[in-house]
């Protein structure tokens, strides 16, 4: 597939993490951790991914699933460049070959200022997605719209609770006219009928021919959504095919390890 026609091409990424502390972490070692001794304390380095490769068209909707610690929001945090890889590389291109608009919604809080209003925070976080304050005048009003947030837009963020932020943080990423939008779980905070009203907005978004891909658990709502599916097991690519035939597998999986899972 050449780069005109992918989205994102991910080529054998690989990523460390290097953690200080003491005592025993069983995550840690569930992720395949290494612990060593520097300067007199415990530091252990997990290994969050270990050299996955895969390559996403453009007008693609993939999820991302997985059990915790499996690396998935890790993958996503390199896609919206929060993290660097340990090595490998991620690349993301919009339909011209060029370097690709994105619209992270990876926390509640991330792109946020908390003493400014939500207003203020528009352009603030809409700055931060590449637009112009021009741009963001001229949207100002589909955003304050979408977001249904009342007078609440003019008071500061700080008080505000997280149903409240992911009204906003969606409404703004989604009027950026993204290339590409990542998404790690945030639409599981909020009310029933705000969240439907953002899935009706991603199926706008994936008939205009958007790159989408998100993390989730909710394994309904993958199979509403998603034309493609990815299983991340402990930094590694377990499946990668439809929901059809991922889903099954996945399922079957998490009753073995419930199974065996200790109380």
């Amino acid at each position: 597939m050449s780069e005109l026609e992918s989205a994102i091409i991910v080529e054998n990424l690989i990523k460390h993490f290097f953690i200080r502390h003491h005592g025993y972490s069983i995550k840690g070692a569930l992720m395949g951790g290494v612990k060593r001794a520097v300067k007199g304390k415990s530091v252990e380095e997990l290994h969050a991914l270990k050299g996955i490769s895969f390559t996403v068209p453009h007008g693609q909707t993939l999820a991302v699933i997985g059990w915790n610690g499996s690396g998935k929001s890790t993958l996503l945090g390199i896609l919206a460049r929060v993290y660097k890889p340990t090595s490998g590389r991620a690349t993301l291109f919009n339909r011209s070959g060029g370097k690709a608009r994105l619209a992270p919604l990876l926390a509640l809080e991330a792109g946020f200022h908390p003493e400014l209003s939500g207003l203020e925070n528009i352009y603030f976080y809409g700055s931060l997605l590449g637009l112009s304050r021009a741009e963001l005048a001229a949207r100002e009003e589909e955003i304050v719209a979408f977001a249904e947030l009342g007078a609440k837009i003019d008071t500061q963020m700080h008080s505000w609770n997280d149903g409240a932020k992911l009204r906003l943080g969606f409404s703004i990423a989604i009027h950026t006219d993204p290339d590409i939008i990542l998404v790690d779980e945030v639409l599981a905070v909020g009310d029933e009928a705000f969240q439907n009203k953002c899935f009706r907005r991603i199926r706008e978004l994936q008939t205009l021919g958007k790159t989408i891909v998100f993390v989730s658990h909710d394994l309904a709502v993958v199979e509403k959504v998603a034309t493609r599916v990815i299983w991340l097991n402990q930094g590694v690519i377990e499946q990668d095919g439809t929901a059809h035939e991922v889903l099954p597998l996945y399922r079957n999986a998490a009753q073995v390890v419930a199974l065996i899972a200790p109380d």
